[in-house]
């Protein structure tokens, strides 16, 4: 493989695992805000408006960061009747082809995302609850979760192709 593909690999790999590491502490902040949720209807009596919305976008920003690390460690649903059956090279064949249509799908809520975002920084778009907050925020943090995801889909293809051709890339 080209020198630039492993450094790609690599440095792709180590990022995600990272950022993967870090936002996987992100359920105790989406518990923290259901707990102040709960306890401030049960002895405030006064319901806050706000943690539903708020614990809604740290869930998106739970899983949406955290996809690329999931993908990374090989944690994604994959249907395991034939699959574990299989030679090391019929997986990355298939894996190969699986990842380009995961990467064509990446790239098209990508594109549909970053427009979204723009539209949300133009107009100073507000969520529609009671509440109301920007929307822009947890787009961008979206986007980012989409970008990193493709990221990692093209760093598990360049190791598929390794693997077929007899060097595999190992990093992490």
């Amino acid at each position: 493989m080209p020198t630039i593909a492993i450094l790609f690999v690599k440095y792709v790999d180590k990022f995600n695992y990272r950022v993967g590491r870090i936002v996987m502490y992100g359920i105790f902040l989406m518990i923290g805000i259901l707990m102040w949720s709960s306890i401030s209807k049960a002895a405030f009596t006064i319901p806050a408006f706000w943690t539903l919305e708020v614990a809604q976008f740290v869930l998106v920003g739970y899983y949406l960061l955290g996809g690329a690390y999931s993908i990374q460690l090989g944690s994604n649903v994959r249907m395991d009747l034939f699959y574990s059956k299989w030679s090391d090279r019929r997986r990355a064949w298939t894996d190969s082809f699986t990842v380009l249509l995961l990467i064509f799908y990446l790239g098209v809520l990508l594109y549909g995302g970053i427009d979204s975002t723009l539209y949300a920084i133009k107009y100073q778009e507000l969520s529609p609850s009671l509440w109301r907050p920007l929307m822009w925020p947890i787009k961008v943090i979206m986007c980012t979760g989409i970008f990193l995801m493709l990221l990692q889909a093209i760093s598990e293809l360049l190791k598929d192709i390794a693997k077929l051709r007899g060097a595999p890339i190992n990093v992490v």
